[in-house]
């Protein structure tokens, strides 16, 4: 049975609890307060719902994840990485990233970023749990990414690109700025053939949960102003 959330309880339900099908899905309701959201990614799961509906969280198993010295930069990206056609920063604009984020894609209707989870986000990236990856070329933001950081483990939330290889280039480079932190696995939730080129791949939930209990409470070097 799905678990209502309850807006004055921060608990959630153990993740053994979440459905099959639809994979993933733990409960509903409850609100995006920051602390609530900190609790949830410390617990295993995220929020993910469209505009209208209530608000879902979900746990899939597997989990998709990539470890810093799993990376896969193909040929064409590291020599792009080496010519520098792009430049890129870290924290700059937050707001401008998870706004383009939120943009209309191509093969989707629609977005899960709406309003109200841009509001959360942001006040995560205020308090310095959630940061942004910028991709420039001049003065013009042409890719991008942004997710939490907490411990040594950095939970990816979704990137954009304008421009060819843009995002490609910003998550290369913020995984090996998180290897030399420190940090140990990048979550990605979901999938997805991009995560998948650049080296992703499927965990058990269970093993998930094991480097949340382990790393989460581990400090890193991170210093994200760069």
């Amino acid at each position: 049975m799905l678990t209502c959330l309850q807006r004055d309880s921060l608990s959630f339900p153990p993740l053994e609890r979440a459905l099959r099908t639809p994979n993933g899905l733990l409960a509903v309701g409850g609100d995006l307060s920051a602390e609530r959201l900190i609790q949830a990614y410390r617990h295993g799961c995220f929020p993910w719902y469209q505009a209208g509906q209530p608000i879902l969280w979900w746990t899939p198993d597997p989990r998709t994840v990539l470890f810093p010295h799993e990376l896969h930069a193909s040929r064409s990206l590291r020599k792009i990485l080496r010519q520098g056609v792009f430049q890129v920063t870290f924290d700059h604009d937050f707001a401008a990233v998870i706004q383009a984020c939120a943009g209309p894609r191509d093969h989707a209707d629609g977005t899960w970023i709406t309003p109200e989870m841009q509001t959360a986000y942001r006040e995560l990236h205020r308090r310095g749990v959630a940061h942004s990856v910028e991709v420039w070329q001049g003065d013009t933001l042409v890719g991008g990414l942004y997710g939490l950081a907490i411990g040594q483990l950095f939970f990816g939330e979704s990137m954009f690109s304008h421009a060819d290889n843009a995002s490609k280039v910003g998550f290369a480079t913020l995984v090996k700025r998180l290897e030399q932190w420190g940090f140990v696995l990048i979550d990605c939730q979901m999938p997805t053939q991009h995560l998948q080129s650049l080296g992703a791949r499927s965990i058990p939930r269970s093993e998930f949960s094991d480097y949340l209990q382990r790393h989460l409470d581990r400090p890193s070097t991170a210093d994200w102003i760069a």
